[in-house]
């Protein structure tokens, strides 16, 4: 058996790059097919799902502590930022903003909410536009409310304050 690289304990956050932030409840032993393992038992409380990660394997899969405050402050700034809508095919473009989300990288999630954020004054968004803008600002929400203390909803109100407040120096920006 390697050296684990990785440690989390019991209650530590933990961002799972496919299903976002969760928290181990539990580190488990288990027969499997006459092998001992360790595992880390998970809990996303969104999903109600828990997942049993071996140990041996949670850093080969991406699992991950919360993001730093410098990577947050770089997220935040990403926000901040000017929509980058590259002229490809929806479908390519969906096809990377998925990738994007389920990279559990913080950064770029918070590129994909800046891109496909919509402000009031701006035109409707396609359904599928708004489903993977909600997949990436909840993601995002769910990690900053974890690093903050806070609740997903509370989160989620800052992020959509700092993109409304970066949307118009951008509309200027291009006029």
């Amino acid at each position: 058996m390697a050296a684990k690289a990785l440690s989390f304990d019991v209650g530590d956050y933990v961002v799972y790059p496919k299903h976002g932030v969760g928290r181990v409840v539990e580190l488990q032993k288990e027969q499997i097919a006459g092998m001992e393992l360790e595992l880390y038992v998970l809990r996303f409380e969104k999903e109600r799902m828990t997942l049993r990660v071996p140990t041996n394997k949670a850093e080969g899969v991406g699992m991950r502590k919360l993001s730093s405050n410098k990577t947050l402050e770089e997220a935040i700034d990403t926000l901040k930022g000017k929509p980058k809508v590259k002229r490809t095919m929806w479908s390519r473009r969906a096809q990377e903003y998925e990738a994007k989300i389920n990279s559990g990288d913080l950064v770029s999630i918070a590129e994909v909410t800046r891109d496909l954020f919509r402000a009031d004054d701006q035109p409707e968004q396609s359904y599928s536009e708004r489903q993977i803008f909600e997949a990436a600002s909840s993601r995002l929400a769910r990690e900053l409310a974890a690093m903050e203390e806070t609740d997903e909803p509370s989160a989620l109100k800052k992020i959509l304050r700092i993109l409304n407040e970066a949307a118009p120096k951008h509309a200027k920006a291009e006029a």
